[in-house]
């Protein structure tokens, strides 16, 4: 196993990791959209999908890896009424259209919009 970690994705914010790159895998932490390098979290559930889908790709990025490699995501919306607005963005960040699973949640850290995670080929 080896960890992945960069500043140019938001730190841990609890006993976890950002990443893990095992066999040859690439399993990213759940990214919600906090701006790596001042903290702040945007408005809008699509300029939060954009700082998630950043974010999930800079880790992939220190792993060796990058966003056209994943194959499964997991994505997370505080109201699945942005479900539409979330897709827009993301399709320009997933391209390679892996697998997924969307679900609406109560509540998210920060309370933010969304959280994505992804697993991608090294």
């Amino acid at each position: 196993m080896k960890l992945i970690n960069t500043t140019n994705a938001p730190g841990a914010i609890g006993p976890y990791s950002q990443g893990f790159e095992v066999n040859g895998i690439v399993y990213t932490s759940g990214q919600i959209p906090v701006n790596p390098a001042n903290g702040e979290v945007p408005e809008g559930i699509a300029a939060q999908a954009e700082q998630s889908c950043k974010n999930v790709g800079a880790i992939l990025e220190a792993a060796g890896s990058g966003l056209d490699k994943v194959f499964k995501t997991t994505c997370f919306l505080a109201d699945m009424g942005d479900f539409a607005a979330f897709n827009e963005v993301y399709a320009k960040f997933f391209t390679s259209k892996p697998a997924r699973s969307c679900v609406a949640v109560k509540t998210l850290p920060k309370g933010v919009l969304c959280e994505i995670e992804a697993a991608a080929e090294k």
